[in-house]
């Protein structure tokens, strides 16, 4: 890419030598304005007759992206070039979703226009209440928005035509807005409580949190100071790369397939233990060691590589370092806990003195196991008495915006084309097929 972030551009070549023939073959290399280069290896197999072999894809770039960037081995998150800590400190969720969306920030009048259009789409369809109520109410909260959000093509079929530029917006506009009613729905739902109707009157996070725990026979007045920490787990996971669910919205999109059904495929998969419930682990993790005067049994057993036992929300697969979103959470949650002066909670006085000890202890230290997002993001969401198993739904509702604008780049890349990735084939080989009564 060049300096523009517009287009790729040739820095130079990566020489391949095939050691079965003895020819050696020039490979493209692009530059991008920061971060890796990449070797372009779409002819690779054109003229080795070989593919790569990449499990996982962790080597491999599948697209170019302007819009987020990540260098764990420093510690860094942007946004569209600005640093998370900035945004989480001085912006909004909305102001940075129209930035994920648009690639600047919006100017005011930008920004009021950008917040009432997703204020007026908050309500949804009254035939929804009837559908949502299908489920199970002892059905998981990811279950039931999965579901929900792929059958909202059957309820806003209008702007489903992905070549029109109009069309992609309304549905962008219309999945951030809806989300926060859908989950709030599906808490409700759980709890036999009715459901609670959104307010244009209130801020994003004010809303959703008035719609998760108003009821209909006594007034509630959002806490601002919960908003506010609510407002910034959402900017903080608004977005982060080519990872495994926004992979596979993007493999979904490839195909042509509406955005309610690809956000539906990124919510399925953000689902999976190993992506999008550490959070949950964290809190699971807690439970079972129970109390501060079991701590030291458990730091021993973390340091012990025969012991199958780990801390959740320490450490993380990308950020070798202290993963700059963490550094938000933790002030954040200590501003909540103050503010709801949480003093008798076990859970959360454990949690803390885990913080205390990992960031002093040098065995963490020199790992560079620090507490992570997810590890604050728990802990804020316990304090405000969101249940565990909504804990993935509020990672979803903050993510919600990035599969939208890695959705919409990808399908205004003129580069993209359907996801096929190659496999290296094990099985048997070709053999006849032997009648039932023949066989041995």
């Amino acid at each position: 890419m060049n300096k523009k972030g517009t287009e790729s551009k040739g820095v130079g070549s990566f020489t391949l030598l095939d050691n079965r023939s003895g020819e050696k073959y020039e490979l493209p290399v692009f530059d991008g304005t920061d971060g890796p280069s990449v070797i372009d290896i779409r002819k690779v197999y054109a003229r080795t007759d070989c593919f790569t072999y990449d499990p996982g894809f962790t080597s491999t770039a599948s697209c170019y992206s302007q819009i987020t960037y990540i260098d764990g081995e420093a510690g860094i998150l942007r946004y569209r070039g600005y640093p998370i800590q900035e945004l989480a400190e001085k912006s909004d969720y909305l102001e940075v979703c129209y930035l994920l969306l648009h690639g600047e920030l919006p100017n005011a009048a930008e920004k009021e226009e950008f917040v009432h259009n997703i204020t007026y789409h908050t309500m949804v369809d009254e035939r929804i209440n009837f559908f949502l109520r299908g489920f199970p109410r002892s059905a998981h909260p990811m279950a039931v928005i999965c579901g929900v959000v792929s059958a909202l093509a059957a309820f806003y079929h209008d702007n489903l035509d992905i070549s029109d530029p109009k069309q992609r917006i309304i549905a962008s506009h219309r999945l951030i807005a809806k989300l926060p009613t859908i989950a709030s729905m599906a808490f409700k739902y759980s709890l036999g409580q009715p459901f609670v109707y959104p307010r244009n009157d209130l801020t994003y996070c004010e809303n959703f949190l008035r719609m998760m725990f108003s009821v209909p026979c006594e007034d509630y007045k959002p806490n601002p100071v919960l908003a506010r920490a609510l407002d910034k787990i959402f900017i903080l996971h608004a977005d982060h790369e080519q990872n495994a669910s926004t992979s596979t919205v993007r493999l979904a999109g490839s195909t042509g397939a509406n955005p309610f059904a690809c956000i539906a495929a990124g919510i399925a998969s953000l689902w999976g233990p190993a992506h999008g419930g550490a959070n949950e682990a964290v809190l699971n993790m807690l439970q079972e060691i129970g109390s501060k005067d079991r701590v030291p049994e458990f730091m021993k057993r973390a340091k012990d590589k025969d012991d199958p036992f780990r801390l959740m929300g320490f450490g993380h697969r990308v950020y070798k370092n202290y993963d700059p979103r963490a550094a938000v959470l933790r002030e954040s949650a200590h501003e909540v806990l103050d503010d709801l002066g949480v003093k008798d909670e076990p859970l959360l006085e454990l949690a803390m003195e885990l913080e205390r000890i990992a960031l002093e202890d040098d065995y963490f230290v020199k790992k560079k196991l620090f507490p992570n997002v997810d590890f604050y993001s728990g802990i804020i969401l316990k304090a405000m008495g969101i249940p565990t198993s909504m804990f993935t739904v509020m990672f979803a509702l903050g993510r919600t915006v990035g599969w939208i604008a890695q959705w919409k780049e990808m399908i205004e890349d003129p580069e993209q084309k359907i996801g096929r990735p190659r496999q290296l084939y094990t099985g048997a080989t070709e053999r006849a097929f032997v009648p039932v009564e023949k066989r041995k």
